[in-house]
C-alpha cells in the first residue's frame, strides 16, 4: 500500500518587485496538512537593506505566522511594538488573532552589504475558539529548542511534539513541525500519532517508500501508514502535520477565518485604516482586489 497521497510541486509567487517565492500550500489539490494552511520557500536570494526581499507592512487575521531561517536575517517589527531580529535556528511565533500588522525587513547595515536570505514560512490556522484572540509574539532561541539526532539525522523541534521531545512553544492545537538535516545515508522515521503529516524538500532529495522526492516538493502522506525517510547524499526537509482543522478555513491575501465575512471585514477595516500601525513604520502594502 503507497504512504504517498499525493506530491505538490512548489510554484513561483512574487511577493515584491524582483522577490520571487516557491508557495507550496495551499495548493489546488491540497489546501492544508493538520492545522498548516500556507507554506512559503523563500530564496536563496541574495538582498540588500531596503532592498528586493523587504516586506512592508501587512495584516493578518486567525492564523499564527512561524518564520523559520537556513541563512541570513529578517528584522520583524508588529504593531505590538516588537522589533526582533529573526536569525537561523529561531523560532519565531506570531499569533495574529483578531488583527496585527508587521513588517519583515532586511537588516539596515548587512555584513558585506547584502543578505543571503533563505527559509521557510508557515501558517498555522489559529482553532474557531482562538480566531478572535488578542495577538502576540514570541521569540525562542537556537539553545532552546530541543535536537534529536536519529541515524545521520539532526532533527530540530521547532513547535510541538514529536521524536519523543517537545518544544517549549505552547502551540494552539496539537501539530509538529520539524527541520531535518540528513547526512548522506540518514535515515529518520515520521511520528506516526498524528493524523495528518508531510515532509517539504527544501534541499537535496529524499527516497520514501514510493519513490524519490527532490528539492522544492511537499510529499503527503496517508494516515496510519508507517514513514520512513532516507537521504543518499544529504537533504534538508521540514517535516509537518497535526491534527485535522476544526472545520474549513477560507484564506484570501493575508488573512485566514472559518468565516468569509471575518475576512470581509478585515478588508474593509485594511482599507479604511483601521488595522493597528506598526510603530515607527509609515509605509505600507496595499488592499489586493478582491
Amino acid at each position: 500500500m503507497a504512504v504517498t497521497e499525493l506530491l505538490i510541486e512548489g510554484r513561483g509567487r512574487e511577493l515584491a518587485p524582483g522577490f520571487e517565492v516557491r508557495r507550496i500550500l495551499p495548493a489546488p489539490d491540497r489546501r492544508h496538512v493538520g492545522p498548516f494552511v500556507f507554506l512559503d520557500h523563500m530564496g536563496p536570494v541574495d538582498a540588500g537593506p531596503r532592498g528586493i526581499a523587504d516586506v512592508r507592512p501587512h495584516p493578518h487575521i486567525g492564523l499564527a505566522t512561524v518564520t523559520w531561517l537556513f541563512s541570513g536575517e529578517i528584522v520583524h517589527r508588529d504593531s505590538l511594538g516588537y522589533v526582533q531580529p529573526i536569525r537561523p535556528g529561531e523560532l519565531n511565533w506570531m499569533s495574529a488573532g483578531r488583527a496585527i500588522t508587521h513588517s519583515e525587513r532586511m537588516p539596515e547595515d548587512p555584513p558585506g552589504g547584502t543578505v543571503h536570505l533563505h527559509g521557510v514560512q508557515a501558517w498555522v490556522a489559529l482553532p474557531r475558539a482562538m480566531e478572535e484572540s488578542e495577538p502576540f509574539f514570541t521569540h525562542v532561541g537556537q539553545d532552546v529548542l530541543p535536537v534529536v539526532y536519529e541515524q545521520g539525522a539532526r532533527l530540530t523541534v521547532i513547535a510541538g511534539r514529536a521524536f519523543d521531545v517537545e518544544s517549549p512553544l505552547e502551540t494552539p492545537s496539537p501539530l509538529f513541525y520539524v527541520e531535518a538535516k540528513l547526512d548522506p545515508g540518514g535515515v529518520i522515521t515520521l511520528p506516526d500519532e498524528y493524523a495528518e503529516r508531510a515532509a517539504y524538500v527544501a534541499e537535496g532529495c529524499v527516497t520514501t517508500p514510493d519513490g524519490e522526492v527532490g528539492a522544492g516538493t511537499l510529499a503527503v502522506f496517508a494516515p496510519g501508514q508507517p514513514v520512513t525517510i532516507r537521504a543518499e547524499t544529504g537533504a534538508r526537509a521540514m517535516l509537518l502535520g497535526g491534527a485535522p482543522l476544526d472545520g474549513e478555513r477560507h484564506i484570501h491575501w493575508n488573512f485566514v477565518a472559518s468565516d468569509k465575512a471575518m475576512i470581509e471585514r478585515a478588508r474593509q477595516e485594511w482599507r479604511d485604516g483601521k488595522f493597528p500601525a506598526v510603530p515607527g513604520e509609515t509605509e505600507f502594502i496595499p488592499l489586493p482586489p478582491a
